[in-house]
């Protein structure tokens, strides 16, 4: 690297899923190794990249606006570099390079991982600006990666890209197709978390129950499997918490639910898109279940783990939804009483079939199916919330309260960090990391309230 590079400014602003935000990571890990120095000040940044998502209309929205905020700092700061990353920039390489002339660099989904040798390109020759490849990337053992989670918790991506073809997603045509690591490269880094200091991982994944599947197609002797990664991660001493984001439920088997209630790592928490209830609003979505298995694989988790969370999330308005159709995801939604629910309104994709259908649905109608299943979720969080009150519960501490300097502020393991609950613990102390013994005396729409009996384990 040129030595005018050293110790060079660098801001990183991560936008979307966890799994863009472990691309974050993996470049910041590539810069630090190459002497570049990461600042958490955009105004103090000679570069700012911008690691954008390009999943739905909003997110859109809202990489667009951080760049153009960003883009404002080579008037008033030291930003002589504004580098735009991640998926928005795959999906539209070549509208969003003529549209955008404040973005000095453009990164696609396939070519991230070389950020320093491009970063040193362009500050050489200017014009050299956009840099695309196939999304075939795929996370090493030897790829530089710096955790940016509290030191406790870390997220552990398996693989890339997506075996389903969802009628409303735009994933495979970002992300490319399936590609898994390999079992031990994925367990070898978990170690290497657990030396750090991590207890907590995430699993990550467009849908961690087709792990393995390419593998498997390629070499039938292949061992990669969710349920033998399961085996394997939670063998791993040290990790007290493992949870598993993104399980579609026709990939969930009773094995898989077996491991999940014997080792008492697996936490009981099933984050389970379902997108729709309705027979024929599944079909259109290419959805590969009916509702009928749907409900058996609901049942199978509940008759073997009881406490388990079931998180889900839904689609309103795809196209061709009638008053009928979301009905019956109404009630469905009221029989089921999941414990945590998201929705989004249907958003057309370019290049998708759900963009291209015709029976659009109109926008006021999105809005209000949204607002009436949000309401009823509302309702069913809170009873479910209540019922928790005078419970003592394992929550482990995330530090002090951003409310309160007076307050703890952790999660049960029931609660995935960003997109769930917290406790706030208003009695007691504990240091970031511990796992503690915490009787909850209140509960609020999502969040609780709780005071720590016992430091448990540390």
């Amino acid at each position: 690297m040129d030595s005018s590079t050293e110790k060079r400014k660098v801001h990183f602003v991560s936008l979307g899923c966890p799994k863009n935000l472990v691309d974050s990571e993996i470049m910041i890990g590539s810069l630090l190794n190459a002497d570049y120095q990461i600042t958490g000040s955009a105004e103090d940044a000679e570069t700012v990249v911008v690691n954008t998502c390009g999943f739905i209309e909003d997110a859109k929205k809202e990489s667009l606006s951080t760049i153009f905020e960003m883009a404002e700092l080579k008037g008033s700061g030291k930003l002589k570099q504004l580098v735009v990353a991640g998926c928005l920039t795959q999906r539209y390489r070549d509208s969003l390079v003529e549209d955008l002339p404040e973005a000095d660099v453009f990164i696609g989904s396939g070519e991230f991982q070389n950020i320093v040798e491009i970063l040193d390109k362009n500050r050489s020759n200017p014009l050299e600006k956009t840099f695309f490849n196939l999304p075939t990337y795929l996370q090493q053992d030897s790829s530089p990666r710096v955790n940016s989670q509290l030191s406790h918790r870390a997220y552990l991506k398996i693989s890339e890209g997506c075996l389903k073809r969802c009628a409303f997603c735009a994933i495979p045509k970002i992300r490319g197709n399936l590609q898994s690591r390999n079992i031990e490269g994925v367990v070898s880094e978990a170690k290497l978390l657990v030396a750090s200091g991590v207890r907590e991982i995430d699993v990550i994944s467009h849908d961690f129950t087709d792990y393995g599947w390419d593998l498997r197609r390629k070499n039938a002797e292949a061992k990669e499997s969710p349920e033998e990664l399961l085996r394997q991660l939670s063998d791993v001493k040290g990790l007290d918490w493992i949870r598993l984001l993104y399980l579609y439920p026709d990939g969930i088997t009773p094995e898989m639910i077996k491991l999940i209630k014997e080792r008492a790592n697996l936490v009981k928490y099933f984050d389970m898109p379902l997108q729709h209830i309705n027979n024929e609003m599944l079909k259109v979505m290419n959805r590969k279940m009916t509702r009928e298995e749907v409900v058996r694989v609901l049942d199978m988790i509940r008759i073997e783990i009881p406490e388990a969370v079931i998180r889900t999330q839904f689609i309103v308005g795809f196209p061709g939804e009638t008053e009928e159709h979301f009905q019956e995801l109404m009630d469905f939604v009221a029989e089921q009483r999941f414990d945590r629910v998201g929705c989004f309104k249907y958003s057309p994709e370019e290049g998708t079939p759900g963009g291209k259908m015709a029976n659009q649905v109109d926008e006021s109608v999105k809005e209000d199916r949204f607002h009436r299943l949000m309401s009823l979720q509302l309702s069913i969080s809170k009873d479910g919330q209540q019922k928790l009150v005078g419970k003592t519960v394992d929550v482990i501490i995330d530090g002090i309260s951003e409310e309160s300097e007076l307050l703890l502020q952790g999660r049960t393991s029931q609660q995935a960090p960003d997109i769930d609950g917290i406790v706030y613990i208003n009695e007691g102390t504990a240091k970031q990391g511990d796992i503690v013994k915490v009787q909850i005396t209140e509960a609020m729409d999502y969040d609780l309230v709780g005071t720590i009996v016992d430091l448990g384990f540390k």
